[in-house]
Order: C-alpha cells, then structure tokens, then sequence
C-alpha cells in the first residue's frame, strides 16, 4: 500500500482470529483482487479490564471484517467453542486510535528475533 492510501484500524482480544473479509463490492474475492485482504497486526496494544487488545490496520476498501475465537479444545479432546463470531462493521481512523491510546493503558511490544 502506497502513502496516498489510507488504512482503517480496530482492536482484536488475544485469543481472536480474522475470519472472512468484506469490501466495497461484498465478500472479498482473491480471484478478483489477484490478492488477499491486506490486514496487519501492529506492535500496540491496549489494556481493558484486564484484556489485551491489539491494534490492527487494514486497507480502506475493506468494511467489515468476521472475527471469532480460536478455538480451544477441552481435556477430552472436544472443541470449545462459546461464541461462534462477530462482525466488525465500524472500522476507526488514525484519529480515533490516537484518542483511545491516549485514554487506555498503551503498550508498545519491539520486534526480537523469533518472535512474530
């Protein structure tokens, strides 16, 4: 993505996954867009009651995004799976990210070697 594109950002709980991708022209289509969606996890998070919540960024054509739990399973073996997903529909600006940073608990994680 070039410097004249802009991004769009929200925050995601550890544990949370992206799921399917919508744009402009409905359900995102890599056949179409030669290209999967471009959506990045950046190095902030944010503390909220106790949960981490990490900042990510994705391209402007993007306007909602599917996000669920990873699922975990149980002693038995069996998937636990509480909630099934939830749509992300209000995508923030660089100017609402800045205003809840300023407001929450901020942390910045620097890259190391054989992490991310």
């Amino acid at each position: 993505m070039n410097s004249t594109e802009s991004w769009k950002y929200f925050f995601l709980a550890d544990g949370w996954v992206v799921g399917r991708v919508w744009s402009t022209d409905g359900p995102w289509s890599t056949i179409a867009w030669r290209r999967g969606p471009r959506i990045e996890r950046t190095h902030l998070s944010i503390t909220q009651q106790d949960e981490v919540l990490w900042l990510y960024r994705v391209e402007s054509s993007i306007v909602t995004i599917e996000v669920k739990p990873e699922p975990t399973t149980t002693g038995d073996g069996n998937f636990n799976q509480p909630i099934g997903q939830v749509l992300l529909t209000r995508l923030i600006s660089a100017d609402q990210v800045i205003e809840r940073l300023s407001l929450a608990q901020a942390h910045f994680q620097t890259q190391k070697a054989g992490q991310f």
